[in-house]
């Protein structure tokens, strides 16, 4: 059993008013998250490697959004050097 956070009438209510949002609106949303969360992605790429320039800081963003072996495919990068 999970413990919940959320009353399960505010829960339910919540639900039904993004069921209810025009797909136009949900797209922007998620948008919008895959956003926050990259930039969150790229802040702990900061933390962790204060001095590497921004291009580094871009290619090891794409590692890890992507994984070594696309982001090699999709930038012609050398996936063996890629560490992160």
């Amino acid at each position: 059993m999970r413990k919940q956070d959320t009353n399960p009438k505010i829960e339910k209510v919540l639900i039904s008013m993004i069921r209810d949002l025009p797909p136009w609106k949900k797209g922007q949303q998620v948008s919008r998250m895959t956003q926050a969360c990259r930039q969150l992605a790229l802040a702990g790429l900061r933390d962790r490697y204060p001095h590497v320039s921004a291009e580094e800081l871009r290619r090891k963003l794409a590692v890890l959004w992507l994984g070594k072996e696309l982001a090699a495919k999709i930038y012609g990068w050398d996936s063996g050097k890629e560490n992160i």
